[in-house]
């Protein structure tokens, strides 16, 4: 029979849809198997070559049963067992990869202090307010990196009609009578000042024997400043009362509850060893809703390797994972250009002699190059020994050539190809060397968030010829490069870092602020397509872990991890995208979010 009009139970409501079922395709059902779980009436992107387009998924387990052209092709798989879930029409793609995330310090900024965009007195009370409806009496309120924006508000594009001002000085007054019983120790986003409350005053002891590097106000009494490096800085930090784990569970659980809203099934994170316990823990009590590909530091390679951890084992169980599992090391050449730490072979614009600088933890000396290189060839080699490839950061256009020489001697000596080899980052980089990462078989693992909010301070800090190589994805991919897309949630000290996919493929695709600013983009010949977005943050994310015979596109056999957008991204004005919302995300076949 067909034709016949099936009432599906949706989220708590009803729809009807029409599918070709009936006794044939119960009986059908069972010749091709019941499937768990049946998308139907969809608009979906494949990410596939030969079928990019699809109408339904089939979904049986963990995996694809079948992608069909028809929603009566669906029919077939569907038995009484089988959850069906309408569309509506809707937006799907294979799950999105996030492949550079600091989970440890997401949830601080979601359920601690986050006062980036704050430089005034009622900013900080609304922020302060917040926190404290959180968290219990006696927990410190930590973080804040205050004044982050105050220089270039947030979707400047760096037009400035007025000097840098001065910048703006909190105080404890603003805040005592909001946090009698939680003391508070917030940082400047540079990290040169920090505010202590009266309640820190007093558990460090600094309101009876007061220290040098309190500052004092007119009237005599401490402002609530403390400078870094002092005496006063060095007590108050000794007070502070760590974290509990029952904290930190819970902003984990916070940052998950972010990723799973903006329809990321996957994370590449910056692996800390407490934070992969927490991982662990969360697997365990069946609440990890996002897969975790860790990157520890380049340094752990031979700790890892001598403990018997390869690339795809999980850190507890040393078994083969899909869903928590080691992956390649992080190491550094150079440091970020918020801070004018990125290495350049020119010095900074706006501050003459400054080149950058290499990363001390490469080094004893951090300035002699020949002695930094040498080091991290050697941690890179460890590493390959035992199946860790290298992922580095290199930011500078020095930076990034540096990288590249150290891969070619590296394919070279070794006699060893490198792929999964990673640039992270690659933000500025030399016309001769975008043709290097595909003779080098070396991804780019790029930021493109980092375009919309860096623009404005970017042409100050390197001038405008050399901006022409920043964030330049289009030559890139037309030397033939491969992209992997990353947020860097949540940010640095002096950047705050969107995590939802609709910013970084709005960025890519437009080269604006939030605002809509530059008029045409930020060197719009670096515009690419969402077709090419999309990819950057799918296949290739896949890819780049090793694994896209697994994930990465919505293909028969491979995992059902799968985000449904409310609009087809491909088909609206760039400018729309950023009203794009999540509306489900499946991951290995289970709906972690849905909003209908």
């Amino acid at each position: 029979m067909r034709g016949i009009e099936r009432k599906l139970r949706l989220g708590g409501r009803f729809a009807v849809i029409s599918l070709s079922l009936g006794m044939a395709l119960v009986s059908c059902a069972t010749e091709k198997g019941e499937a768990d779980l049946v998308l139907v009436n969809g608009d979906i992107y494949t990410m596939e070559a030969v079928a990019p387009k699809a109408r339904a998924l089939v979904v049986k387990g963990d995996r694809i049963l079948a992608v069909c052209a028809t929603d009566d092709e669906a029919g077939a798989y569907i038995g009484p067992s089988t959850k069906v879930v309408d569309l509506r029409g809707r937006w799907a793609v294979p799950g999105l990869i996030d492949g550079h995330v600091h989970f440890n310090q997401a949830g601080a900024l979601i359920l601690d202090a986050n006062l980036m965009t704050v430089s005034d007195e009622a900013g900080l009370r609304k922020e302060i307010g917040r926190v404290t409806g959180i968290l219990e009496d006696g927990e410190w309120i930590t973080g804040g990196l205050y004044g982050a924006y105050e220089q270039w508000a947030l979707g400047d594009s760096g037009a400035k009609e007025d000097g840098k001002k001065e910048p703006w000085r909190p105080a404890r007054a603003m805040i005592d009578d909001l946090t009698p019983a939680n003391p508070c120790f917030l940082c400047r986003f540079d990290y040169g000042e920090w505010l202590a409350n009266t309640a820190a005053y007093e558990a460090a002891g600094l309101d009876r024997a007061p220290l040098e590097g309190m500052e004092i106000g007119k009237d005599g009494r401490p402002t609530g400043i403390i400078f870094a490096g002092t005496p006063a800085f060095r007590k108050m930090r000794e007070s502070q009362k760590p974290k509990s784990r029952a904290r930190l569970l819970d902003e984990n659980r916070a940052a998950l509850k972010a990723l799973r809203e903006a329809g990321i099934v996957e994370v590449h994170d910056i692996e800390r060893p407490d934070q992969t316990d927490r991982f662990a823990e969360l697997e365990e009590r069946g609440e990890l809703t996002c897969r975790v590909w860790l990157r520890p530091d380049l340094s752990r390679g031979a700790e890892l390797g001598q403990a018997g951890f390869r690339m795809g084992l999980h850190p507890k169980t040393r078994q083969k994972s899909a869903w928590l599992r080691y992956g390649a090391l992080k190491g550094y050449i150079d440091g970020i250009m918020g801070t004018h730490g990125a290495l350049f072979f020119e010095p900074y614009d706006d501050e003459p002699g400054n080149y950058g600088h290499w990363r001390p933890h490469t080094s004893d000396d951090p300035d002699n190059k020949v002695r930094n290189m040498d080091k991290i060839f050697g941690l890179i080699k460890t590493g390959l020994e035992f199946g860790f490839v290298p992922n580095v950061h290199a930011i500078g256009d020095r930076g990034v050539a540096e990288m590249l020489d150290l891969y070619e001697r590296l394919s070279r000596e070794l006699g060893r190809d490198l792929e999964g080899s990673r640039v992270i980052h690659a933000q500025v980089i030399r016309p001769r060397d975008f043709p290097r990462f595909k003779a080098l078989n070396v991804i780019a693992e790029v930021n493109p968030y980092h375009i919309s909010d860096d623009m404005r301070w970017m042409e100050e800090r390197i001038g405008r010829e050399r901006c022409k190589g920043a964030y330049a994805f289009k030559t890139l991919l037309a030397n033939g490069a491969t992209l992997s897309f990353g947020s860097d949630w949540p940010g640095t000290s002096a950047a705050l870092y969107h995590m939802h996919p609709k910013y970084l493929i709005y960025a890519a695709v437009t080269r604006q602020t939030l605002n809509g600013t530059p008029e045409g983009g930020w060197f719009p010949e670096e515009r690419i397509s969402v077709e090419e977005a999309l990819r950057a943050y799918t296949i290739n994310n896949a890819y780049a872990a090793f694994e896209a015979d697994l994930r990465g596109s919505l293909k028969e056999g491979k995992l059902a991890d799968i985000t449904v957008f409310d609009r087809n991204l491909l088909e609206i004005p760039a400018a729309d995208i950023l009203n794009a919302e999540v509306t489900r995300t499946i991951v290995g076949g289970k709906i972690v979010f849905e909003k209908d």
